[in-house]
């Protein structure tokens, strides 16, 4: 009896592409956040990797696509250490290129015993990537079924990653993160726009806290060029602006631990599903259990569970 093998893809090829940051992830736990002009005693502190783009591109490859990464490291302990996590994650890593006199990014993050978070970035060399970067990498553009990107990097190289996804037939979507107005041209190059409350409500201008709030907000970014909508309210669920109408899905109810990197885990698994043909409803249902999973964990790329650890999608 013969055994044959799937050939291993090329190096230069992925499923999904995530144009980003990646951040060292400085974690301190308190009882509470502190107020202006205050000192608290912290329980815990915890140095992790991070950065929305590695967040994202560690959830594709633990869901199950083969995954690629486009981004910047300094040259220094930090960078050389989230390229090893790259490495171990199974994550090509080809195209993030490294700053020689630049920084590695880092978050400062302070997580509550409610398990509510508050981040503070230093960009450092993701402020340096640029489209010339993106442009080093065009054959894994040209080989991606979904380009992801997110805004922790500077905001005309994720318009030109955006451009030349689209130009090789790629799907597009663009987590709009951090918060803020996005001019109508960029948004007409994506596909799929993902956004939390305070994100929606930045872009759409209304206030959004709830599903029938997001609803309203959809129709204001569809307005603005967004074919495909998603905004995601936590515990309340998403609800998802697509070509057929507004559906809403609830959150599955959980006790959260910790809801760093949420969002990020929701954007992986959801690419991942889309890129292996899913329909968008599983795609959605996969995006909200692996978030329920990852808010039961302390930590952001920690917490990020694999698919085989995912309840069966239901119809």
């Amino acid at each position: 009896m013969t055994f044959t093998t799937s050939p291993t893809p090329p190096l230069d090829t992925a499923e999904v592409v995530v144009v980003g940051s990646l951040n060292m992830d400085l974690v301190v736990r308190t009882p509470r956040h502190p107020v202006p002009g205050e000192t608290l005693l912290g329980h815990g502190f915890a140095t992790t990797p991070g950065g929305k783009g590695a967040n994202q591109a560690v959830a594709a490859a633990r869901l199950g696509a083969t995954t690629a990464m486009i981004g910047r490291l300094g040259d220094d302990a930090h960078g050389r250490a989230l390229r090893d996590n790259l490495t171990r994650e199974g994550i090509r890593h080809q195209a993030v290129l490294t700053s020689p006199a630049g920084e590695t990014g880092v978050a400062m993050i302070q997580v509550d015993d409610a398990s509510q978070n508050s981040i503070v970035v230093i960009p450092g060399s993701n402020a340096e990537l640029t489209p010339a970067d993106v442009e080093t990498a065009e054959a894994l553009l040209a080989s991606a079924k979904l380009v992801v990107c997110q805004l922790e990097v500077p905001l005309e190289t994720v318009r030109h990653a955006l451009e030349r996804a689209r130009a090789h037939g790629a799907t597009t979507l663009l987590n709009a993160a951090p918060a803020m107005a996005l001019p109508g041209e960029l948004l007409a190059l994506v596909d799929w726009l993902v956004v939390n409350e305070s994100e929606a409500e930045a872009l759409g201008g209304c206030p959004v806290a709830d599903p029938d709030q997001a609803a309203r907000a959809i129709e204001r970014l569809q307005a603005l060029g967004c074919r495909r909508v998603l905004i995601t309210l936590g515990a309340q669920g998403v609800v998802a602006g697509l070509e057929s109408g507004l559906h809403h899905a609830p959150a599955r109810p959980v006790a959260a631990v910790d809801t760093t990197g949420a969002g990020d885990t929701f954007v992986g698994a959801f690419s991942a599903a889309l890129a292996r043909g899913a329909e968008v409803t599983t795609a959605l249902q996969e995006g909200q259990a692996a978030a329920a999973i990852a808010v039961t964990r302390p930590g952001a790329q920690a917490a990020i569970p694999y698919r085989h650890e995912l309840p069966p999608a239901t119809p």
